[in-house]
């Protein structure tokens, strides 16, 4: 049996082929890390929840997308159905760092007019001595592109639960600020049979405010 969420995210994870986007969604989801990895056909589903705050559980829908051209079709479907988005690339592979800025761009492109939340992963960190790009320059894209970076190994388990963390409060603060809402046809944001109304920061300062000016009347 589901255990009660407030929340439901779908995430998206975006790269080349072999940068290791199912290695890092097995040791997240299910603990595990394997050498041999089949490459990935279409798209993966996993799940786990996360509790972003007392009396708030967010279920995330995890989809693991094929990094290969041939699949991008298939893939294509899913981006606009999807809040979140970790692009990732190979630290010791630098083409899988070159192409950041085309997979950001071509997601992009097929949400408008809305928008995605994305955070950028530099996987595979555990493997230094081979290391291809440089944190300054990591980051200096992050910065580019508006958004946070994060260096992650799924062999060593290093910063893999922070990415997914940080990225889904992200998602729950612009909840919070009334900047990510639930729409109709849209399974990127859903809500449960348990849900939270969430108010903007100075509403719900206001109705507080309210309230406690009330209790002296």
């Amino acid at each position: 049996m589901d255990i009660l969420w407030q929340y439901q995210f779908r995430i998206i994870l975006l790269g080349d082929s072999t940068v290791g986007k199912s290695s890092l969604l097995k040791r997240f989801t299910d603990g595990i890390y394997s050498d041999v990895a089949d490459p990935t056909v279409g798209v993966d589903f996993y799940a786990r929840s996360l509790d972003v705050e007392p009396g708030v559980k967010i279920k995330l829908q995890l989809w693991d997308t094929a990094g290969q051209e041939r699949f991008r079709s298939i893939t294509t479907s899913y981006y606009r159905n999807s809040v979140g988005g970790l692009l990732v690339f190979d630290l010791t592979n630098r083409k899988t760092f070159d192409h950041v800025k085309e997979w950001h761009k071509e997601v992009s492109e097929h949400i408008l007019p809305h928008h995605m939340v994305y955070i950028l992963i530099g996987h595979k960190s555990d493997l230094n001595k081979d290391r291809k790009v440089s944190r300054d320059e990591a980051e200096q894209l992050a910065a580019e592109l508006g958004i946070r970076y994060v260096e992650t190994s799924a062999k060593c388990n290093s910063n893999v639960d922070r990415a997914f963390e940080l990225l889904t409060r992200d998602i729950y603060e612009l909840m919070k600020m009334g900047e990510i809402v639930t729409r109709d046809g849209w399974d990127g944001v859903k809500s449960g049979l348990t849900a939270k109304v969430l108010y903007p920061e100075d509403e719900e300062e206001l109705a507080a405010a309210t309230a406690e000016k009330g209790c002296h009347c």
